[in-house]
């Protein structure tokens, strides 16, 4: 039996998440290192303080911690956002305040209440994977607008609003991901920050600011004053953000939070009692007792010294096993590495290769919207071991050669060059 004809307009235009694929991969490959999942390392999880906390969490005095919740969240938890949010320079109220079963419901919910099919979504390009995923369920047109070293290109940006404008479009919101961008790596310039919001006024534009890895920049390259968020300088309501505890306690707990307009907020809020009711009410309790005593404010420097480290064990791996064949983005925080291929070979093909090799990664092109993106790869540097870091960079090189040799000239009987961009030496 087809079920084609019972499927929504919605459901037809979904695509599966690339990085899932590789998860996939993963399963069927022995002994497999891969660079593909965003995952923190489980080492950085305080687990004896989390099993000190559900102990006394489970002791059965208090029947609501198993119960349901209100729908904006566990009120000690949203209050507790305040201090958070305040040393990043946001000032809130608790009806600005939305808790989230992770980030990636606060995107889904986002583009339930905001977008209408055909309507217009800038984003940069690339782009976070989930944030695409998200728009195009909800049917909009998402328009990519590239990047400067600096991220987001205020040229490029005005010139793609006043085209679409022009075509009668109506652009109605701009995504960005402003520190240590999913996948990049890259981080906006305070001076582009504060124009970003300055356009988003002038041309009467949301701003979805996406912030997940905030907390962790490493300090040999990054001071905790180049995070300030967006939201920090927004006056008017122009920006509705997005935060999570994902990457500095725990994933598995799917706690996080929107921050944005009272009337925005209380939308967000009724849709999400269409989609789960509530976040998890032992996860939000168990968060909050980590914020309360004092374990996520401990958290910071130790997760930023264990990422920089593993950031700089994959670079020194890459200029020693791959200068020449690949460059890349130098990574100042978060959990990634930008990398693009030399010669104008293709991550796709290097991907069959890199398996066959027993490593993965996830090809760039899927952080595109616009089809482009095909000789770019992400690299996550996060779960791995040092010492797995070093030995996937090796079996990376091992599948580079492999293409290269595929690539050889029949007449001339010459492997393609691999040379042309050299690695970044700091």
């Amino acid at each position: 039996m087809s079920y084609d004809g019972f499927l929504s307009r919605a459901a037809n235009v979904m695509k599966e998440s690339p990085i899932r694929l590789m998860g996939a991969v993963g399963a069927r490959v022995h002994d497999l290192i891969s660079f593909a999942p965003g995952y923190p390392d489980p080492a950085t999880f305080p687990w004896d303080e989390f099993r000190t906390i559900t102990g006394e969490l489970l002791s059965g005095s208090d029947g609501n911690v198993l119960q349901y919740g209100p729908t904006r969240g566990y009120r000690p938890l949203v209050e507790a956002l305040d201090a958070i949010l305040s040393a990043r320079g946001i000032a809130s109220a608790f009806d600005e305040r939305l808790i989230t079963t992770g980030s990636q419901q606060g995107l889904d919910l986002l583009a339930r209440v905001l977008i209408d099919p055909g309507d217009v979504i800038l984003v940069e390009l690339p782009t976070y994977t989930g944030a695409i995923a998200a728009f195009r369920n909800a049917q909009a047109d998402q328009v990519g607008v590239p990047q400067d070293a600096d991220g987001i290109n205020l040229e490029a940006l005005d010139a793609t609003w006043s085209r679409l404008t022009s075509a009668g479009r109506r652009v109605k919101v701009l995504y960005v991901v402003p520190n240590f961008q999913n996948p990049t790596g890259l981080l906006i310039g305070l001076e582009k920050r504060r124009a970003v919001l300055e356009w988003a006024e002038r041309r009467n534009v949301l701003v979805v600011e996406d912030d997940p890895y905030c907390d962790l920049y490493f300090r040999d390259t990054t001071t905790l004053a180049e995070t300030r968020p967006i939201k920090a300088d927004d006056a008017n309501g122009r920006v509705i953000y997005l935060g999570s505890f994902s990457k500095t306690l725990a994933p598995g707990f799917r706690v996080a939070w929107i921050v944005g307009p009272v009337p925005i907020v209380a939308k967000l809020e009724i849709a999400k009692q269409a989609t789960d009711i509530c976040a998890g009410a032992l996860d939000q309790r168990v968060v909050h007792q980590a914020i309360a005593r004092g374990i996520l404010e401990a958290q910071g420097e130790r997760l930023r010294a264990h990422y920089q480290h593993k950031r700089t064990v994959m670079e020194d791996a890459l200029r020693k096993e791959l200068d020449g064949a690949i460059s890349w983005v130098a990574p100042r925080g978060g959990f990634f590495l930008w990398a693009t291929l030399a010669g104008g070979m293709d991550a796709g093909l290097l991907l069959t290769h890199a398996i066959e090799a027993r490593v993965t990664f996830v090809i760039g092109s899927g952080f595109y919207v616009d089809g482009t993106g095909a000789g770019t790869l992400r690299l996550s540097f996060s779960q791995p071991s040092p010492e797995r870091l070093v030995e996937g960079v090796a079996r990376l090189a091992t599948a580079v050669r492999a293409l290269g040799a595929s690539r050889q000239d029949p007449a001339a009987g010459a492997p393609s060059t691999l040379t042309g961009i050299s690695a970044p030496r700091g």
